[in-house]
């Protein structure tokens, strides 16, 4: 029961860290991007991930943590998949309409939702599959206004789906298989994702924004906000590995979409941005899907009222299980496969 309690806690916890910390980097990088100019992403996200790792490595030597190796292959692979994945989520936006990237975003959860039931077994309960179809409606209504296609800009969109997707579901399944903490992998992949992103970070920017980043000029405000950035990039890297280790893919991407909707309400109130009625609508709708999602999930990891002795024993297994008690809908026999 304490065991219970304690997992509870400690998922609330990285759930709500995963919240505050990406709404505060959104809105320091809005101010960073949109008023001081500095539009290079791509680099800007190489050096959070290097600092993320020089704060993991003061935390290691403080011995806040474990240092515990593995399949050195495995934490390469899944390093530059992530890097990857980054890089083609910046290209997707800069050779896409603002509308169809923000579809490229909504097409996560369906797609990580087949690749988990067609290469895990999971499954996921009609209520669930409607609380998170009223969920990508909502937040679609609130956020996609022009589609525009391009044929260069959905292949790039595709491919930034699938690299996301399957690094968010190795995210759990390798935290699960070499039974590593969300701390561990993340220390031991930040040096791959950062070192990709930051090759290839200043051409990829060059690219979408036709300037150089070496050749911008760095006043002290600027500087400020890039530092400012970084370090709440070390709380955004920890609790996305925290939450996706604790829950699922799919439900990080629903925590991901609160956050979409937590950002246009903030710009709305603090920076405010225009706000029409689509976006209260949308967000609206989209609030529902969420509360939705939580309530099938938590509905669905009760147990049965009558059963015979195995399956209650069973039942109280799957009642401490990390990926149970977070998303229902989920088949108990299949909570080992996890990324």
């Amino acid at each position: 029961m304490g065991e219970g309690l304690g997992f509870q806690l400690g998922t609330v916890g990285a759930l709500s860290l995963s919240v505050i910390s990406s709404v505060s980097i959104v809105i320091c990088n809005k101010a960073l991007i949109s008023t001081l100019g500095f539009t290079f992403a791509t680099t800007l996200t190489s050096w959070h991930l290097l600092v993320t790792f020089c704060s993991l490595h003061v935390a290691l030597w403080m011995k806040f943590f474990e240092h515990k190796p593995f399949d050195s292959r495995a934490v390469m692979g899944f390093g530059v998949l992530n890097g990857i994945s980054i890089g083609l989520l910046n290209l997707s936006l800069g050779f896409n309409s603002v509308g169809f990237y923000q579809m490229t975003k909504l097409a996560i959860i369906p797609c990580t939702v087949l690749l988990e039931t067609l290469f895990f077994s999971k499954q996921f309960s009609k209520k669930v599959r409607f609380a998170l179809s009223i969920l990508l409606l909502g937040v679609g209504i609130a956020t996609v206004t022009d589609l525009q296609l391009n044929l260069l800009g959905s292949i790039l969109s595709l491919f930034a789906i699938i690299t996301t997707c399957v690094a968010q579901i190795m995210t759990n399944t390798i935290q699960k298989k070499f039974k590593v903490s969300s701390t561990q992998l993340l220390y031991q992949s930040c040096p791959y994702q950062a070192l990709i992103l930051f090759i290839v970070g200043p051409f990829l920017d060059a690219l979408l924004t036709n300037q150089n980043v070496f050749a911008f000029k760095y006043t002290p405000q600027v500087l400020a906000f890039i530092v400012l950035s970084c370090l709440i990039s070390v709380s955004v890297n920890f609790s996305t590995f925290l939450v996706i280790g604790k829950t699922s893919p799919v439900t990080y991407q629903v925590l991901g979409h609160l956050k979409t909707c937590l950002v246009l309400a903030f710009g709305y109130t603090l920076l405010h941005d225009p706000f029409s009625w689509r976006n209260i609508l949308g967000i609206l709708i989209a609030v529902v899907g969420m509360v939705l999602y939580s309530y099938f999930c938590t509905r669905d990891s009760q147990p049965k009222p009558v059963e015979t002795s195995t399956q209650f024993s069973q039942t109280n297994e799957s009642e401490n299980d990390p990926l149970i008690s977070v998303e229902n809908g989920m088949n108990v026999a299949n909570k080992d496969l996890h990324a």
